[in-house]
This record gives C-alpha cells, sequence and structure tokens, in this order.
C-alpha cells in the first residue's frame, strides 16, 4: 500500500482529531452519568451502553483507531505517533471551548508547538530509509507485552485498591494516567501488527479472515476494553488535564521506543530529514512532560477542575 508523501501525516492529523472529539464526548456524557464501579463492571458496561452521548464519542474514538491501522501500514512510528500525540494539545482546546475549563500560558504554549511538531514531521517525510516496518518476531512481541500489560494492569488499578482521602491528589490520575498509557501502548503495537494484514492481503474477505485468525486482535481488543474501562474512572473522578497528559506520554514513549525497535524500522538516512525528525520526536515528548508536570504541580487544590463523580471506593477507603 502506498500513499503521497503527506496523506500518512494527514490520515493521522484525522485520527487524533477524531480521538480527540470522542474523548470530549466522552468526557461531557460522564459527568452526566453516577459515579462509575469497577467492582460492578457488567453494570459499567451496561451504563455506557445506555447513554448515547457516551456512545457518540465512543464511536468517534474508535473511527480514530480504524484510521490509524490505515495509516500505519504505509508511515513508520516515529511519523505517527507524533502526529497522534498532537491530539494531547486539542484536547487541552476543547477542553476550553466545550468543557469551560480554563487554558494557562504554558497550555497555550504547548499548543503552538504540537503545531510546529506536525510541520517538522511533513518536513522529514520521504527519503531513504524512513520506510515503515510490518512484521515483528512474535516472541520478542510476547517478551515485551506481557510484562507490559501485567506492570499496566498493577498501576492503573493501584487507585482502586489503594486509600485515597475524599481530596484526590495527583497521585490518584498520574496512576491511572501510567496505567492507561501502558496499556494503550501494547494495544498500539498489536495495531502496528494488524497493520502488516492490509499489507500481505488484497480484498475484503482475505483482509477479515487474517484479522480474525490473528492472535493480535485479542491483545488489542483486551487492552483496549481493560484501558477503556480503567480510563472511564478516571476521567470521571480526576481531572482529565492530569490523566490524558500522563496517559499519553507514557503510551507514546513507550510505543515509539517499543515499535521502531520490535518492526526493525529506521529513522531517515539523511542528515537533514533525521534531524527534522528527530526534533519532531523531541518536541512531543517535551510537550507531553511539560503538561504532566504542569498539571501534577498544579492539581493540590484541584483549581478549576469543576465538580467530579468520585465512585465510594475512591472517596473514602472505609466504604469499600
Amino acid at each position: 500500500m502506498s500513499a503521497g508523501p503527506y496523506a500518512g501525516i494527514s490520515l493521522a492529523l484525522l485520527a487524533a482529531t477524531a480521538y480527540s472529539v470522542g474523548l470530549i464526548q466522552e468526557k461531557r456524557a460522564l459527568g452526566r452519568m453516577p459515579a462509575l464501579d469497577l467492582r460492578r463492571v457488567p453494570h459499567v458496561i451496561g451504563s455506557l451502553l445506555a447513554e448515547p452521548a457516551w456512545l457518540a464519542g465512543f464511536a468517534l474514538m474508535l473511527f480514530g483507531l480504524a484510521c490509524q491501522i490505515i495509516v500505519l501500514t504505509f508511515e513508520p512510528v516515529s511519523v505517527v505517533q507524533p502526529v497522534l500525540a498532537s491530539g494531547v494539545a486539542l484536547v487541552l482546546v476543547l477542553s476550553r471551548l466545550v468543557l469551560r475549563e480554563r487554558l494557562g500560558a504554558v497550555e497555550l504554549c504547548c499548543v503552538g508547538a504540537m503545531a510546529v511538531c506536525v510541520v517538522l514531521l511533513a518536513a522529514s517525510t520521504g527519503g531513504t530509509g524512513a520506510g515503515a516496518g510490518h512484521y515483528a518476531n512474535p516472541g520478542w512481541m510476547a517478551a515485551v507485552m506481557i510484562p507490559s500489560v501485567v506492570i499496566g494492569l498493577l498501576v492503573g488499578t493501584s487507585p482502586l485498591r489503594g486509600g485515597f482521602r475524599r481530596r484526590r491528589g495527583p497521585a490518584t490520575g498520574v496512576c491511572f494516567g501510567i496505567g492507561t498509557g501502558l496499556l494503550y501502548g501494547v494495544a498500539a503495537l498489536a495495531i502496528k501488527a494488524l497493520s502488516g494484514i492490509l499489507v500481505d492481503n488484497r480484498g475484503a474477505a482475505s483482509i477479515a479472515a487474517g484479522i480474525v485468525s490473528s492472535p493480535y486482535l485479542y491483545v488489542l481488543a483486551g487492552c483496549s476494553a481493560a484501558a477503556m474501562l480503567l480510563y472511564q474512572v478516571a476521567l470521571q473522578s480526576c481531572r482529565a488535564s492530569i490523566v490524558v497528559p500522563v496517559s499519553n506520554v507514557t503510551g507514546s514513549v513507550y510505543f515509539i521506543i517499543a515499535g521502531t525497535w520490535l518492526f526493525h524500522e529506521h529513522l531517515p538516512a539523511g542528515p537533514g530529514k533525521l534531524a527534522l525528525r528527530l526534533a519532531a520526536i523531541a518536541v512531543a515528548g517535551f510537550v507531553l512532560i511539560t503538561l504532566s508536570r504542569q498539571v501534577t504541580g498544579e492539581a493540590t487544590g484541584e483549581a478549576g477542575a469543576g465538580p467530579a463523580t468520585v465512585p465510594g471506593y475512591l472517596a473514602d477507603p472505609r466504604r469499600r
């Protein structure tokens, strides 16, 4: 599968936009719903599926994931993931416009920096040694994925097991962010592996058979389901400005490092394009880390967060 030099960046931007708009729509819907209790998973799933506004946001996020699978067939991870990370900037803008959350000077600067990041990536495309990889050793994939899933689940569920007081410090949101980031990172590796099926097969029936028979489909489904449930509780009980940046920086860094290595991808060979690509990755990482540190530093009083719906087992350890 081939595409023009900027088609991959455009499709990745579409994926990031759809995912971010869906995330904001889910956040709005969760604010109107009763507190979610992950000790009653069937009830949580039923509550989410019964909320049309949440389903609309979820459909947009699925569309974003479908675009991500397609773009990974012809663009390397080092191009796609920084563009997807630009969705954090869009989430901040939409939080200000839709959720009426305050956007400070640091956040505004980060939005501009993400725009610069996309421009740098566009300038770095093309040339030799910059192609997308499609195949990874299954043994190495398992060796990377399994410990990552275990760590992600342990960290992401730690707020559900630990005793957090009614005033939620940043630790709760950070734990949710790191855990879901690792789970979504593993899901992204599975998406990358599935993208190879689109390259090898022709015709809808052949592609569908290849996807259904691939173990990566079920890795993607399991990790996405676990991360999604944790993410819903995190969005409902913590500030989105904490959970989203921490989750994104964890997942983005994990996917860039693990994906580039596992799929044997190479950075551009030319020194000019290589410098632009590395600069774009550095800008994206710097922005995400800055946002993560910014929100954890200001979260002591939860200023500007508005009322949050907090499950009883998070608000008061005695009610467990």
